[in-house]
């Protein structure tokens, strides 16, 4: 089975004017607009059996209702192929019941995203987010890096990940954009040995920039294969988890790139399909 592990939908009633917004924010092509039939489209054509869509709580006030939501798609897993994980926020209160609600409904992760929700990864609000998602065997998926739309914010360094996991012991804690995005010299000087998985989401091959000229063509760059492959071996086949970020990258492109790598097809297999299975309980 091959796995997406990040993609992100919308409801079709705002997905246009939403994907049309961040899009002109980064100045990044959005590939889809990012509705779940659009995604399931975009599935059918690259080959994928299954996305993970990863909700993000902007407020403490829409956990609740994204959790639900999440609980309810997920009884549709079956026929959709997407996989809804949950979300929780920084600045909820209740966030002891709730991610025992979450649990309850059978999700088994959750999406945090320090840029978005504006707090440092090693918080104590999302230590206390995470000691409790760990001790309820929850795994964790956060945003990991700069973030594309916010230039020169650092909410989730590498330093900060080390930090979390000497805080909170050993987890399943994913970290997207293998690691860190742009911050990669650091993920490989800090980050092996720690546990963590990487996401390969948004991280190899090159950004699509839109063409106003904002980026310049030498900071399109992200990871080329042999970097890709460097990773791999430091952290090992069995911490990495292929994700796109659908809608930001095409599914296609993005699985064909690992494909392409020189890896044994044992190493294929985990990094495109089974350590996301066993991360999902499938």
């Amino acid at each position: 089975m091959i796995i997406d592990f990040h993609t992100h939908t919308f409801p079709e009633k705002i997905a246009e004017r939403t994907i049309a917004a961040l899009s002109s924010k980064a100045h990044v092509r959005a590939f889809i607009d990012s509705t779940a039939v659009q995604l399931s489209a975009s599935m059918d054509k690259a080959g994928i059996d299954m996305s993970v869509v990863l909700p993000v709580a902007t407020a403490p006030g829409q956990v609740e209702k994204l959790n639900t939501i999440s609980g309810d798609c997920l009884e549709r897993t079956e026929s959709t192929g997407l996989f809804y994980l949950g979300a929780i926020h920084p600045d909820y209160a209740n966030y002891r019941e709730e991610l025992a609600r979450v649990r309850e409904m059978g999700i088994p992760g959750i999406k945090i995203h320090p840029v978005y929700q504006g707090t440092d990864l090693d918080d104590i609000r999302f230590l206390r987010i995470l000691d409790r998602a760990a001790e309820l065997g929850l795994f964790v998926v956060t945003h990991a890096g700069l973030d594309v739309g916010f230039p020169g914010v650092v909410h989730c360094s590498p330093a900060m990940s080390l930090h979390v996991v000497e805080q909170i012991g050993r987890f399943p804690f994913v970290l997207a954009h293998m690691g860190g995005w742009k911050n990669w010299d650091e993920v490989m000087q800090l980050l092996p040995g720690t546990g963590v998985y990487l996401d390969t989401a948004f991280a190899c091959g090159r950004m699509n920039p839109l063409p106003d000229g904002y980026w310049k063509e030498e900071e399109t760059g992200m990871l080329s294969p042999e970097e890709v492959m460097r990773m791999i071996r430091a952290f090992g086949a069995d911490r990495i988890l292929f994700g796109t970020d659908s809608p930001w990258s095409d599914q296609k492109q993005q699985l064909e790139f690992i494909q392409s790598l020189p890896l044994e097809a044992e190493e294929r297999a985990q990094i495109l399909g089974s350590n996301a299975e066993k991360l999902l309980g499938l």
